[in-house]
């Protein structure tokens, strides 16, 4: 009798400092789902073949920005907590897709304080932390009413040659992030390459891309650096970001480094009833070829609460590209990085509305339509869900034969539902 008494306090000594430690321990399980019902056209203005004033009308379902994550935290005493996160994409229309494999959306490990907080793995820039000033928030920044289809150059496939998104997840990443101080936060972060660990292709391809090497590409010293500093406090709301990208594309012998640059601003006021905002970007890449490209961009928004619900409305403008590099050209393709391209009728507009409803405080549904007008020699698409692939980049170097450019007008309608768990 006495040893299973003396038994049953040993287990509880053991057991005292374990659950001490599972109640300072705070672990979530989180996701959403939104999926929409899409119409999209891509009307043409090209009466040469292979398109001869062809249209693409497309019905389809998609996946926007679907996620299924993992997060918690640890109290480590002094006002230290241990943070974490694992967050994977979810391919809700296909069986699987994207979340085919885990963590392929902001998956780190950090710490947090009194003094800010520090977090190390693979997650969006602090460029990224502008969008939501401006962008569409009533419908998540994403699908085909996203408003990163000209603002940042993100409507390119993270592995295409082409490269030169600022609005992207930077891999092999180290941020800080401030306290709030009366309204102001600031964020720096370095990441070492946008494809992961070996950096062998895709947008750390390597100088020789017939050779790729880890080695080679580390040598080449790839990597990306992204600022910004923010303020909120009361209806005024404003950002500053800056990024700069080193050797992320290829160079060539006579040019083997090549640099991007982007520099964003954003403010917004919230009148009650109604949120106006706006926003100025410029972009320069440097060109393998010789020279820059530079692109100008200008954006205003509404967020009106309208009834039961929230409306928004959106207008950006891309102007030309310019610079010292040479004029753009299809065949072969030069002086493109991503949509943007050097010389007259390149620029685009954009302009979306939706109209969201929230259905409870978990589940919401939106309604809307967005339409990007390329000039005679733009080669911008959606942001998400781009159609046809990639407007202006066809292997081949015909650029009026991937779905855009030759005044292509990417449009479409769509009907969502989301669910936040």
């Amino acid at each position: 009798m006495n040893k299973k008494l003396v038994a049953v306090a040993v287990a509880g000594l053991l057991a005292a400092p374990l659950a001490a430690q599972a109640q300072t321990a705070n672990v979530t399980l989180y996701g959403r789902l939104n999926l929409d019902m899409e119409v999209v056209i891509n009307a043409k203005n090209d009466n040469t073949a292979p398109n001869n004033n062809n249209k693409q009308n497309i019905y389809r379902v998609n996946s926007n920005s679907s996620r299924l994550g993992v997060r918690g935290s640890e109290a480590l005493g002094g006002g230290l907590s241990a943070i974490f996160q694992i967050e994977s994409a979810v391919g809700a229309t296909n069986g699987g897709g994207l979340g085919a494999s885990l963590g392929t959306r902001e998956t780190f490990a950090g710490l947090q304080g009194g003094w800010g907080t520090v977090k190390v793995g693979y997650f969006l820039g602090p460029y990224d932390d502008i969008a939501p000033i401006f962008g569409s928030v009533p419908t998540l920044i994403t699908g085909i009413l996203g408003t990163s289809a000209l603002w940042s150059n993100t409507g390119w496939t993270a592995n295409s040659q082409y490269g030169g998104a600022f609005d992207d997840r930077l891999a092999n990443s180290v941020r800080y992030d401030t306290p709030n101080i009366a309204g102001f936060t600031g964020s720096v972060q370095i990441g070492a390459g946008q494809t992961g660990g070996d950096a062998t292709s895709g947008g750390n391809a390597v100088f020789n891309p017939a050779t790729p090497t880890t080695q080679a590409a580390q040598r080449r010293h790839a990597y990306a650096t992204s600022v910004n500093g923010l303020y909120n406090n009361g209806p005024f709301q404003a950002g500053i970001a800056y990024e700069f990208h080193n050797n992320f594309r290829d160079g060539t012998a006579a040019n083997p480094s090549l640099q991007d640059e982007g520099i964003t601003a954003a403010a917004s006021w919230n009148f009650g009833v109604v949120k106006v905002a706006g926003v100025y970007e410029q972009l320069r890449y440097d060109i393998a070829a010789g020279g820059n490209v530079k692109r100008n961009f200008w954006g205003a928004s509404a967020t009106w609460n309208l009834g039961p619900g929230q409306a928004y409305f959106y207008y950006g403008w891309a102007g030309n590209g310019t610079g010292s590099a040479a004029d753009f050209t299809s065949t072969p393709m030069s002086s493109q990085v991503g949509a943007v391209r050097k010389g007259s009728d390149t620029g685009a507009q954009q302009w979306s509305v939706s109209y969201t409803y929230a259905l409870s405080k978990r589940t919401l549904t939106y309604a809307g339509y967005n339409m990007i007008a390329n000039k005679a020699n733009g080669a911008y698409n959606f942001h998400v869900n781009q159609i046809n692939g990639l407007c202006g980049q066809a292997v081949s170097g015909n650029a009026s034969s991937t779905g855009c450019g030759n005044a292509a007008k990417p449009q479409g309608l769509a009907l969502g539902l989301v669910h936040f768990f």
